[in-house]
């Protein structure tokens, strides 16, 4: 060592040495005007006797006494202070560097030992992936956010409906469950790969088997109930031509937000029907014990049959908006075979619509014509084949996803082969009828605003409904011609009379 570094360090230790003896003077001069005797040999216990005086002070009416207890310990505290700095200078000398090593990784893991609060961490990442239990708890948390005593965050992207709420970084949010009181903090951290945020969440160690085995799985259950419900609905498509999904586990599908307005509310369909498919959709979601308990894949199949214009389409855009199920659009006729097919629906989400529109129509385009019995040679390697797609509904890749909806919609159910309608693969068959008179007084409410009771030409056009096939479709298309109740009510009257009188005809 140089003589300047000999200086420097000499210097140093007195300033040490300086700056504690002139804290313990001020601390001794202030105790003998308090009235407190001499310096004690343990000054930290005189710290802990005067702090425990705050609590009696508090109680106390004169501020005088208030403010001599305060003196107090801000005089101990200087003595502590002073007897810190005192000794500081002593300790970098006798104890060598290894032992202080030592001790500055120990003792923070000792003192944990003493603490009652334990802290779980919760990464952003696990790895390279995402940590499905850091995003639950980001929609939890958010839902505890107080937005009038709490610093927080307003977001909102493209697909999302309106604003929503997040947690500042650092602030403390305040939980209770079941009588555990707990505290989230989102906070981030340095690590070689850049910058990672985590949630802490700390809590009285004694719980710490609650937390994990009650509180946590909660947490989980509620943010999934809070993904439900601000679930913007979408349809994927492949020949949709970009995707605004996050994800990049959907393949070659592209995906748009699905703002489509039908709702069972406002479907033109036979109220029992209606009545009957809500309650088997409920039935559906919520049997996954049930469902794992006899060894069956989480699924269900409809087919929806019946003219063009009756609703089988916004029955399943219906059934979408009412689940919050994205939609599949498998178009079998830009499928070249077995094997692509199979991926595709390998690629779908759960939590889906997988549907198969105007099937009939895809005939062409298979291996073994569905509905012909009569195929001379066995379908060529490479082609989209009816048993194939009968693996994809029914086989075992059928079963890699949980809470599926597979919907086949047809005009002529008699065309399809029996193998794809048997149950396990189509467990509901749906007539989508002709319009009804009930079909008929709800598109007049839901165009004309017109009530049950006050129909004009309710009568004749019943009849004209009986007496022709009518579908909601054109029913509708003639209500939203004219905005007045009582013209646009007599050109559907006009518009059944030709219907019928052309049917005579033929």
């Amino acid at each position: 060592m140089t003589n300047d570094a000999c200086n420097v360090s000499t210097l140093t230790k007195n300033n040490y040495l300086i700056s504690g003896l002139f804290a313990l003077g001020i601390a001794h001069k202030n105790r003998q005007s308090l009235g407190v005797s001499g310096i004690r040999s343990h000054p930290t216990s005189e710290l802990f006797a005067s702090l425990l005086l705050i609590p009696q002070t508090a109680s106390m009416s004169s501020p005088s006494e208030i403010s001599n207890t305060v003196s107090k310990v801000f005089s101990v505290c200087a003595s502590l202070a002073g007897f810190i700095m005192l000794l500081w200078p002593m300790a970098q000398e006798l104890i060598s560097d290894q032992v202080r090593s030592y001790l500055s990784s120990n003792l923070p893991h000792f003192f944990s030992h003493i603490s009652p609060i334990v802290t779980v961490e919760i990464d952003e990442k696990c790895g390279v992936t995402k940590n499905e239990v850091y995003e639950a708890a980001t929609l939890y948390v958010s839902t505890r956010v107080s937005t009038e005593k709490m610093r927080h965050k307003v977001n909102k992207t493209r697909e999302q409906k309106y604003f929503t709420i997040a947690v500042a970084k650092g602030e403390p949010v305040v939980d209770q469950y079941d009588g555990v009181k707990l505290t989230w903090r989102l906070v981030s951290e340095k690590d070689e790969f850049g910058e990672q945020r985590l949630f802490k969440l700390s809590f009285n160690k004694k719980h710490h088997a609650k937390v994990l085995t009650s509180y946590l799985p909660y947490v989980w259950d509620e943010a999934n109930m809070i993904r439900t419900r601000n679930r913007m609905i979408k349809l994927y498509s492949r020949q949709c031509p970009f995707s605004d999904d996050n994800d990049d586990r959907r393949g070659s599908w592209g995906s748009i937000i699905l703002e489509h307005p039908a709702t069972f509310e406002t479907l033109a369909m036979d109220p029992d029907l209606k009545k009957m498919i809500m309650d088997d959709l409920e039935r559906f979601v919520r049997r996954k014990e049930y469902y794992n308990k006899v060894g069956k894949a989480w699924k269900r199949g409809y087919l929806l049959f019946g003219p063009s214009g009756t609703g089988k389409s916004s029955l399943v855009a219906a059934i979408a908006n009412y689940l919050k199920f994205d939609i599949y659009d498998f178009a079998l006729n830009s499928v070249s075979s077995d094997v692509e097919l199979r991926k595709m629906l390998l690629s779908t989400s759960n939590r889906s619509i997988v549907l198969f529109e105007d099937i009939d129509c895809s005939s062409e385009v298979l291996g073994r014509q569905i509905g012909m019995q009569n195929e001379q040679e066995p379908p060529k390697f490479g082609q989209l084949t009816l048993s194939g797609i009968l693996n994809c509904i029914d086989g075992v890749c059928s079963s890699c996803g949980d809470e599926r909806i597979i919907v086949f919609t047809t005009r002529y159910k008699d065309r399809l082969d029996p193998a794809l309608l048997r149950p396990g693969r189509m467990d509901m068959h749906i007539n989508m009828s002709y319009c009804t008179t009930y079909g008929f007084k709800l598109l007049a409410f839901n165009h004309l605003g017109i009530s049950n009771e006050h129909i004009p030409f309710l009568g004749e056009i019943d009849g004209l409904l009986k007496s022709t096939e009518t579908t909601p479709a054109e029913v509708a298309e003639e209500l939203m011609r004219y905005d007045d109740a009582d013209v646009a009510l007599q050109g559907l009257v006009d518009f059944l009379k030709r219907k019928r009188d052309e049917g005579n005809e033929t």
